[in-house]
């Protein structure tokens, strides 16, 4: 597979979601190419997963092999030592890399994270306020495809970085 959508390069913002968080199945939108899933998902069309609600995080931005995801760290996910906790940072870089693949994918493809590495370089409290993680695939081939990922604060700075690889399959 190729990095070139057939469509014209187009932003999808994310407005407000009135549908309930719930999961999919995949037989359901397995018609949808993946960048359609996830606009639809950013329109309002499709729920947004559960995880964005117990994380306190969500889309904001998707176009072909690029997501953004934004959220506010809550002093629920601190950690025993008074900071919150760097899966919060995880799993953001986690969904912003694993979507940014999943936008690049063709109708009848999934994905799944064989792997990712994450480098926490700035602490978050609750009082960090809102942060913004940023997927960028890098390569999508037939059976693995790689992205990159940047958490910065609301001033530019870099809190977290990281790398995935995922697996591509059928569904």
């Amino acid at each position: 597979m190729t990095m070139t959508s057939n469509e014209p390069r187009r932003i999808h913002r994310a407005g407000p979601n009135t549908l309930p968080h719930a999961t999919m199945n995949p037989a359901d939108v397995a018609h949808l190419s993946g960048l359609e899933m996830i606009a639809g998902w950013a329109e309002g069309r499709l729920p947004p997963p559960p995880i964005g609600k117990t994380l306190n995080f969500g889309l904001v931005e998707v176009e072909f092999g690029r997501t953004v995801f934004e959220g506010e760290p809550l002093r629920d996910f601190y950690n025993p030592i008074g900071s919150i906790h760097g899966s919060y940072a995880a799993a953001l870089l986690d969904s912003a890399m694993g979507c940014a693949v999943h936008s690049a994918l063709s109708a009848g493809q999934g994905y799944t994270t064989l792997e990712y590495k994450i480098s926490l370089v700035r602490g978050m409290t609750d009082k960090t306020g809102r942060v913004r993680a940023e997927g960028k695939v890098l390569q999508v081939g037939r059976r693995v495809a790689s992205a990159e990922g940047r958490l910065t604060d609301s001033q530019g700075r870099l809190l977290a970085h990281g790398t995935t690889t995922c697996l591509v399959f059928e569904v």
